[in-house]
């Protein structure tokens, strides 16, 4: 099997590119030793493997995604080296480019992007390129699908073995000179192959934690030895300026005579305005006002409405009736019909919001819009001790908690990530979006899209502020810079938008095979028998029960209804589960009857009291996993659990309570 390692610096466009190459045929599963996620894609009907790495800006790793780029290259084999430029900044893409040519494998420098290059008005000779960095240099523009099939031919050429570069750099003579001595001694003393000797020197020299941290494994004497000399001589920030020199020189030497812009700059025109320091943040409050809109008003409501009516009206009769055919006993078509088809069924009719939220979540990501978010908030995150890339993992946390927390490991500082990843769960995912639906059509049927906004921001509010209190406890006073790259923003394109719903809502579905499935069959145990066998009326069973029993510890926040306790209580599996519950509860599998039966059982103050719990409370099972996981102990994840569940109650007490005191009802 040839190995191909992709690298790239962050918004490269390196996923899409990898997704083109792969026509989507990728596993998934982590690094030897990390969590950190490995995505690795097979080329259709070859046996090309293509290995597609964090992104990184350097070789020289500040967090645990880019450690595993450098790890790659000191533990495991590789046939060729895939490096994906953003052909409209070279002069930072192109010195990773110069790592990874030191290196020595094959290599490819794919310059995507193209199409923003041009927009620019610049364009770059492309064998003068080539011939400067020793490699094969193409042209690419993966969101458009252009260059992809060229790069894949050279990549499936008929020779795979493609010819090992020999680019050098013209170091100054005291940096050439060191490099001699110690590619010397290594390879006489461990037997390392020349262009590896070399390269391991540089990035040393460098002082590459990574390969520092190798040495010392490795007890490499001749590097280790010099370190002090490599240090005094300010080796590092030479091998910088000699990169930087090179690549101004050889960019000057390429470029073409230039042409006048096809287009207006129109970012820099948009950013005017959805990156001012006043207007960002109400720009970014009326985005998602108008995503919720669209997923609660004029888009994903109507659609669910169509598949309620199915579920509860055909499917579920037509059920019954077959099942009454065939002579199934009751308890079976019980279990069938106000089971599985209420509990399962109930949850799926909220497919078209989920998707409907997710595609606008896509369309923001593909526009380039979500890089600007997370720099907005930067300002108000660095008042609680954190900075805009912690809200990056917020942000992906509306669509589910699991991902949000591992993607606090690009956060540099320890104590920044873990705050992180502990207030992260506190955002709304999109599990939760079914309960809201349900509630909102209920109580706040004018306002659905302001309602559900609220919920959100307050999450986001509850996490910021006991982000400030952690940042005390922790002592995290210490601040870290935020840097990110804002891309240019982009037409969302159908088949990218497509691919990134269905990655994110794929997961929906699968729940309700799964988690919600079993879920759904626990409560309708629970509901049908009690503790003198089948109960008489669901009244007497375990499930009426349980939740009679917490009423007095609910009561104080408005929770009068045992059977919304015991939905729950089935929330902790996973939080779709509570919708599916209150079906089987309320004995529906109709929305549009649960809505009418919720109403006699709540006042909208504590209906949304009950929704600001719900948006708290005790994560899901797979979220204190992966918190578990992230933090290296149980400790943390018992942790989540109880301050989540006393600041759930504490938030809900105060808008019960709070409410009641101003005449609210």
């Amino acid at each position: 099997m040839t190995t191909v390692a992709l690298f790239g610096n962050p918004n490269t466009g390196k996923t899409t590119l990898f997704n083109r190459l792969t026509d989507s045929y990728a596993y998934m599963g982590n690094w030897s030793g990390v969590t950190v996620e490995k995505k690795v894609g097979m080329i259709k009907n070859t046996n090309f493997a293509i290995v597609d790495l964090p992104g990184i800006y350097s070789l020289n790793p500040l967090t645990k995604d880019e450690a595993v780029a450098t790890n790659f290259l000191l533990t495991e084999d590789q046939d060729i080296i895939l490096d994906v430029a953003n052909a409209s900044q070279l002069k930072r893409n192109l010195l990773l480019s110069i790592e990874l040519l030191e290196y020595g494998k094959p290599t490819i420098i794919a310059l995507n992007m193209i199409d923003s290059l041009r927009k620019m008005g610049i364009s770059y000779n492309q064998h003068i390129l080539a011939q400067a960095f020793d490699c094969t240099v193409l042209m690419t523009n993966a969101r458009g699908n252009k260059g992809t099939q060229e790069l894949k031919q050279e990549l499936l050429a008929e020779d795979p073995c493609l010819p090992a570069t020999n680019f050098e750099l013209p170091y100054p003579s005291s940096v050439q000179q060191a490099i001699k001595q110690a590619v010397n001694r290594l390879t006489q003393d461990y037997n390392f192959e020349p262009h590896y000797a070399k390269w391991l020197a540089i990035q040393f020299m460098n002082a590459n934690d990574a390969v520092v941290t190798f040495a010392q494994a490795q007890e490499l004497r001749p590097l280790l030895e010099q370190a002090p000399y490599y240090q005094a001589q300010h080796f590092e920030d030479k091998i910088y300026q000699a990169r930087l020199a090179f690549i101004e020189a050889t960019l000057k030497t390429a470029r073409e005579a230039g042409t006048s812009p096809r287009v207006r700059d129109i970012t820099a025109k948009i950013d005017r305005f959805a990156t001012h320091p006043v207007l960002g943040l109400p720009i970014f409050i009326g985005i998602f006002y108008l995503m919720f809109k669209l997923t609660f008003d004029w888009v994903g409501t109507p659609l669910s409405d169509l598949l309620d009516a199915f579920v509860s009206g055909p499917l579920s009769t037509t059920a019954d009736q077959w099942l009454v055919a065939i002579g199934a006993l009751p308890f079976l078509r019980s279990l069938i019909v106000s089971g599985l088809i209420a509990g399962v069924g109930g949850v799926l009719v909220f497919m078209p919001q989920i998707f409907t939220l997710f595609a606008c979540i896509s369309i923001l990501e593909d526009s380039g819009y979500m890089a600007r978010a997370a720099l907005v908030m930067d300002k108000l995150m660095s008042k609680v001790g954190l900075n805009g890339k912690a809200f990056i993992p917020l942000i992906i946390g509306f669509g589910c908690n699991v991902p949000g927390i591992m993607a606090a490991r690009t956060i540099e500082q320890p104590k920044e990530r873990l705050i992180t990843t502990l207030i992260s769960p506190y955002m709304s995912c999109s599990a939760r979006l079914p309960i809201y639906s349900l509630f909102v059509a209920a109580f706040f049927a004018k306002n659905q899209a302001i309602v559900v906004l609220s919920l959100y921001f307050l999450g986001i509010v509850v996490a910021l502020v006991l982000a400030k209190i952690y940042q005390k406890v922790f002592r995290s006073e210490s601040e870290s810079v935020f840097m990110i790259e804002l891309p240019e923003y982009h037409l969302p394109q159908p088949a990218i938008i497509w691919h990134g719903t269905w990655d994110k809502g794929k997961g929906f579905i699968h729940k309700a095979g799964t988690v919600i499935f079993g879920g759904t069959v626990l409560i309708w145990l629970l509901s049908y028998f009690g503790p003198t066998g089948i109960a008489s009326d669901i009244g007497h069973s375990f499930t009426a029960l349980i939740g009679q029993f917490f009423l007095p510890v609910f009561a104080p926040i408005g929770l009068a209804s045992w059977q919304a306790i015991s939905a729950m209580l089935t929330g902790i599996l996973a939080k779709e589960t509570i919708g599916a519950s209150l079906m089987v509860l309320y004995h529906t599998s109709g929305r549009t009857v649960l809505v009418a039966s919720l109403a006699h059982m709540f006042t909208p103050l504590a209906a949304y009291s009950f929704l600001a719990f719900i948006l708290l409370y005790i994560p899901c099972f797979a979220t204190i996993a992966v918190i578990k996981v992230e933090t290296g102990s149980w400790k943390w994840a018992w942790y989540s659990v109880v301050s989540s569940l006393v600041v759930a109650y504490v938030v809900s007490l105060l808008i019960f309570q709070g409410g009641l005191l101003l005449g609210l009802h």
